[in-house]
């Protein structure tokens, strides 16, 4: 580099090391893929909290299981546990004791919730990992060029400032892509998990309403036999 010339981004790429280069692409290759987690996932949780939302409002008005087929839009989590109240209710046929039969509901819509979240929290776990690497994985690397930079002294035998200040520059380049990384990703991480949480609710929200209408049909059917 020429006396006076601008220091670029890419150009103290190109000067570093091979080990702080291929810290700074792992870096780079982690932002881009927070980045793609991150509107990937936005776009499907929000998309599922207002399909969500809208069944939840429908089967507050919904009298019967049936009523629940007829004016509530079709989700995989409302479609699985339309399902499993009408096995449940299949193979509880002819038995009397409805607590029993209420407390298998309870639980089979427990599971389908449990699944549910487990599947909308799939792909956000790099994001932690990111956070919590990214930042020593920069820093790794500024240590490594700067000792790089101070093995060039001993080698220039001299302490002139202009000697080592690229290869510095280079290696603090290292840290902050790794807090480049770390930063959106942590923020990403945390902003899912918030979007996840309030789908948890929702999830909630329709169980225990699909519950509640499937044991009020349960004691129509145990009225109408006495």
């Amino acid at each position: 580099m020429t006396p006076g010339s601008k220091l670029t981004v890419l150009e103290m790429y190109h000067q570093a090391d091979w080990i702080v280069q291929a810290v700074m692409l792992l870096l780079f290759a982690a932002s881009v893929l927070t980045w793609t987690i991150l509107l990937a996932k936005h776009w499907q949780l929000h998309r599922t909290g207002k399909l969500l939302k809208q069944i939840a409002g429908n089967l507050q008005t919904s009298a019967n299981l049936q009523a629940i087929h007829a004016i509530t839009p079709s989700s995989d989590l409302s479609m699985q546990m339309l399902a499993a109240v009408k096995i449940e209710l299949e193979l509880s046929s002819g038995m009397g004791a409805t607590a029993g039969i209420k407390a298998r509901l309870a639980s089979r819509l427990e599971r389908i919730e449990l699944a549910h979240e487990r599947r909308m929290r799939n792909g956000i776990a790099p994001l932690a990992s990111i956070g919590a690497t990214a930042p020593f994985i920069g820093l790794f690397g500024t240590v490594w060029g700067i000792m790089n930079s101070f093995i060039g002294i001993a080698q220039a035998n001299t302490t002139s400032l202009a000697v080592v200040a690229p290869g510095i520059a280079e290696a603090l380049l290292a840290t902050a892509m790794g807090l480049a990384a770390a930063i959106p990703a942590v923020l990403a991480y945390n902003y899912l998990v918030r979007q996840l949480a309030a789908i948890r609710d929702l999830a909630g929200d329709i169980g225990a309403a699909i519950e509640q209408v499937a044991c009020r049909d349960l004691e129509r059917l145990g009225a109408e036999k006495t």
